[in-house]
């Protein structure tokens, strides 16, 4: 098995066999205007590059969308991906929005979903704390099992909270891909997990390893990959926490 950061919350993940994109944001730097409200209004999104080729970045067996926002489906990746690729989402309104954009081979995700052999498990997760859930909106995560792999949790767009910590608990993920930008906005609060939160993780899960992405591409971001590795070092856990620079890949 092999993870490649992409960027923000883009992974491609060859896991038994099978390759799978996740979260395509796929359009040029600066292709789309700031998120409002938020820090660095003079910064377009995304903040930096693609680190390969889009031709590269969108051969896969099968795309995972967690969630409609902009930085996860974006128009870059409705043109460019195959209207028949397998394609998995959170709920019916995604997949119907997703269908309306042509394409053809739609799923949605269940407790129980299975392709080529590999298990899907659609995870719960919470975009954020507070009123601030009410305009993020629904969001999942996914784990991945296979029984000639390690158990993969990509936890998507949310924060450290019960239902993470059940996760956890119940499938014993080896492997933990977070989004741990802290994004915000100027009222309601982190989006997605900080520092405080990635220590959870960690605590909740001693020796797996933990990715964290969704860092330094869209303008809203608040934790550098620096702080995050220097409070890694401050609590400890550095040795089980990879801060991925755009387009690293990793084997597990």
């Amino acid at each position: 098995m092999n993870i490649q950061h992409i960027r923000n919350a883009t992974l491609k993940l060859d896991y038994a066999g099978k390759t799978f994109l996740i979260d395509p944001f796929l359009a040029n730097k600066g292709a789309y205007p700031a998120f409002p409200n938020s820090a660095r209004q003079d910064q377009k999104n995304p903040l930096v590059d693609l680190p390969a080729s889009l031709d590269s970045i969108i051969d896969a067996d099968a795309v995972i969308v967690t969630h409609l926002h902009l930085d996860h489906w974006d128009d870059v990746a409705k043109e460019s991906l195959s209207k028949d690729i397998p394609l998995f989402t959170q709920n019916e309104q995604d997949a119907q929005e997703i269908k309306n954009s042509g394409f053809q081979n739609v799923e949605v995700l269940e407790e129980n979903t299975v392709f080529e052999g590999i298990q899907l498990i659609k995870t719960k997760g919470e975009h954020g704390r507070g009123p601030i859930l009410e305009i993020a909106g629904s969001v999942c995560g996914v784990v991945f099992k296979h029984e000639d792999e390690k158990t993969v949790y990509i936890a998507g767009d949310t924060v450290w909270y019960k239902e993470v910590e059940k996760v956890i608990e119940q499938h014993q993920p080896e492997v933990i891909v977070v989004n741990a930008g802290d994004n915000q906005f100027d009222e309601g609060g982190s989006l997605v997990m900080g520092a405080e939160d990635v220590l959870a993780v960690h605590e909740a899960a001693p020796t797996a390893k933990i990715l964290s992405v969704h860092m330094e591409a869209v303008n809203h971001w608040a934790l550098s990959r620096t702080d995050l590795r220097t409070f890694a070092d401050e609590h400890h856990f550095s040795a089980q926490l990879i801060v991925p620079e755009d387009g690293e890949r990793f084997v597990f």
